[in-house]
Formats: structure tokens, sequence, C-alpha cells
């Protein structure tokens, strides 16, 4: 009987201590950092478009030029892997300052097109708020964002749409 107790209570004091931390909330944004590569900021329900995002910050390599800064750039990227809110798609920003990729994801907040990308430059605005640009902007950054993303999704089969600002 006292082998049973002592048994039992080393099985539950173990399993208290081994066991799994838990999950954050899906309703907080997520954070990651790879410090002199990228930051990235999911608003909730948003996490799973990192695999793409981390691959699209492959794609884009290691920023050469420390002293330019990237035009916030806006997609709307239609993944089969994420589903925002219900929607069928997700609204991402990418920057490129202080030799550091910037990244913010948000499912959109409006129907209308012409208010679609208000909640993501928001979002980029606030984060980017933080890190203000230096240098001189340079314009060829722009495009080889838009390829890097628009070759990324290709390879990943899924739809990406550049928005204009």
């Amino acid at each position: 009987m006292i082998e049973t107790i002592t048994l039992i209570t080393l099985s539950l004091l173990l399993m208290s201590i081994l066991r799994p931390g838990k999950t954050p909330p899906l309703d907080n944004p997520l954070v990651i950092e790879r410090p002199g590569l990228y930051h990235m900021t999911l608003a909730p329900q948003i996490n799973l478009a990192q695999p793409f995002i981390e691959a699209v910050a492959k794609q884009m390599g290691i920023p050469g030029d420390p002293s330019g800064h990237s035009e916030t750039q806006y997609f709307e990227v239609r993944d089969n892997q994420v589903k925002a809110h219900g929607e069928d798609c997700y609204l991402l920003a990418i920057t490129l300052r202080n030799n550091m990729f910037y990244f913010q994801a948000a499912s959109p907040l409006s129907v209308d097109q012409n208010n679609r990308c208000k909640n993501i430059r928001e979002l980029a605005d606030s984060v980017l708020a933080r890190f203000p640009a230096t240098g001189e902007h340079n314009y060829a950054l722009d495009e080889s964002i838009v390829t890097a993303a628009q070759e990324t999704a290709q390879i990943r089969r899924i739809h990406i749409k550049h928005l204009s600002h």
C-alpha cells in the first residue's frame, strides 16, 4: 500500500515538473527577432505565416548596405496554410531599415479595397517608429523586396499581390 502511494506521489511530482510549458494564447501578437537579420511582428491568429516570411527573409539574404533603407512594401497574401480570422488572406508589410528587415503581418479589417491596408500600415508604422530610418532611400531595395516576396510565393505556391501605396 505504501509503495503504491509513494509511486503515485512520485509520478505526480515528475509530471508536474516535466510537463510542457503553456502555449501562448493566439490572441497575443507574436514577435520574433533574429538579431542582424530580421524583426517579425505577427498579429493574433497569423502565426502560421511565419514559415513563409522566414523563407522570404532567406530569399532576400543578409542586407549589404547599412546606410540605405527601403520604403515599406505592402502585400496581400493568400496562403492555404493560413486563414486569418476566417479571411482567405492576410496583409504583409516588409521594410529594410538600418541593415535589418522588418516584417509585419495582420488580417484585413475592411472589405473596401481603399481601406484594406489601413490596419497593416498602422501596425507597420507603430513597429517602425522605434527604428527610425537612417541614410538615403534606396529604390533598388524596394524592387528587391518585391521580387524576393514574389519568387518565394511562387516556389511555395502562394498567391501574393503587391499593393500600391
